[in-house]
């Protein structure tokens, strides 16, 4: 007997083991929609469904979860709220994004300049319930898998850069989990996107092009969908120009497409890319699991983000000297290599970080673990008049700087991927 339950421990260290779980977290009734820092707008009707989508991964004593939202943003104080419902789990091992769908209701709780918030508390506490209950959902159904991961540039009109048009990063990371049977279990698409098709003037509220992604990845692989976004910073956007009516061509602006049909189509085609690209990925059976976290420490310079810091009822952590703290996680699955980022980072950070990470497929999950703002190196920040929005809704001059010195440190001190 002792012989057996030795040889089962031994199958249970060897084997990775992944599962899944969503909620829907629709307000009902709705609320008011945010895209930003300022008042949300009313909302009148919703198109598909905004969830919160949990993956677990185990192998041995090494367990995490990656947790996405379909929300502008969710600060650290309400993600330490799901980690606490979750104690199956090392908190630091919890990890959780937003997919940044600009037609969400607010999770910040941002002052409205009249000694109120625009948040609604209620709403929050909800959404912190039910995303605990998706990660231990994902726990309860975790079985043995295989895992294929792999890096292409996503072909097609999917995004582009607002303040300069080819400079943002054509790469998709996927990763998938499939059971040995070689039936999909998950599917994650880490691509550098904002979902602001449909923006949060037009009273809907929706996932934005997230939510058909979702739809054809579950239709196409019969597993489950969930996307990190990456870093898309500086304006990395969805590229619904209709480019025979130019707005301003001497800048490089278009009209845009604001509809749901766009949201599909966008949607559709990143999913069909997404399986095009992991389609012929090697399987690998018995993938390596390692789970790194670091504490930083950021200056606070922008007195609009320090207002949200000190004036939110969310009461967000920060310190006497204007400094906040985020964590960073450092994840190798595989040959993959995952850092996090606390924020919205151009895509300039991304690829240079990118280029010093040490996995075959490196995947930066961005505006995870917190949501600051932008996140620029000194020499971006307010360089020029178009970064003068970025800058403003960022930390500081020197947030991109600390961030890079802890990736890299991050990456030094981890094991290689393998």
């Amino acid at each position: 007997m002792a012989l057996a339950t030795d040889q089962a421990a031994a199958q249970d260290a060897n084997t990775l083991l992944v599962g899944a779980g969503k909620r829907i977290i629709t307000p009902n009734p709705l609320l008011p929609v945010s895209g930003g820092m300022g008042i949300p707008e009313p909302a009148t009707r919703k198109f598909g469904e905004l969830t919160t989508r949990a993956l677990y991964v185990r192998k041995g004593g090494t367990a995490i979860a990656i947790v996405s939202m379909d929300l502008i943003g969710f600060p650290s104080v309400l993600a330490d709220r799901v980690r606490a419902r979750v104690p199956r789990l090392k908190p630091e091992n919890i990890i959780i994004g937003s997919t940044h769908t600009h037609s969400a209701p607010d999770c910040y709780g941002f002052p409205d300049g009249k000694g109120g918030h625009t948040g609604d508390l209620k709403y929050m506490d909800h959404v912190c319930v039910l995303a605990a209950e998706a990660i231990n959902e994902a726990i309860d159904a975790a079985k043995p898998a295989y895992l294929k991961v792999a890096t292409s540039e996503a072909k097609g009109k999917i995004a582009y850069n607002y303040y300069a048009p080819d400079l943002y990063d054509r790469r998709m990371n996927v990763l998938q989990a499939v059971s040995p049977e070689g039936k999909t279990i998950a599917t994650l698409v880490n691509y550098a996107i904002h979902p602001e098709v449909i923006g949060n003037s037009r009273g809907i509220c929706c996932p934005d092009l997230i939510g058909p992604l979702y739809d054809v990845l579950e239709e196409k692989t019969g597993g489950f969908g969930i996307f990190m976004n990456s870093a898309q910073g500086g304006m990395v956007t969805a590229d619904c120009r209709i480019l025979d009516r130019p707005k301003d061509p001497l800048r490089g602006y278009w009209e845009d497409t604001g509809t749901w049909d766009e949201c599909i189509r966008i949607g559709t085609l990143m999913a069909n890319e997404a399986i095009r690209i992991v389609a012929d990925a090697p399987v690998q059976q018995n993938p390596t699991l390692y789970a790194g976290n670091s504490m930083v420490k950021i200056p606070v310079e922008s007195p609009e983000m320090w207002a949200v810091v000190t004036m939110s009822p969310l009461k967000y952590p920060h310190n006497d000297d204007h400094t906040i703290r985020a964590r960073i996680n450092l994840v190798n699955i595989g040959d993959a290599q995952i850092l996090t980022c606390p924020g919205e980072a151009l895509p300039n950070i991304g690829f240079y970080v990118k280029r010093k990470m040490r996995g075959k497929h490196n995947f930066l999950f961005g505006l995870t673990n917190d949501a600051f703002g932008y996140i620029l190196t000194k020499v971006d920040y307010h360089s020029f008049p178009r970064y003068d929005y970025v800058s403003r809704t960022s930390l500081g001059e020197m947030t991109g700087e600390i961030l890079i010195e802890k990736w890299l440190e991050m990456v030094k001190e981890s094991p290689v991927p393998a």
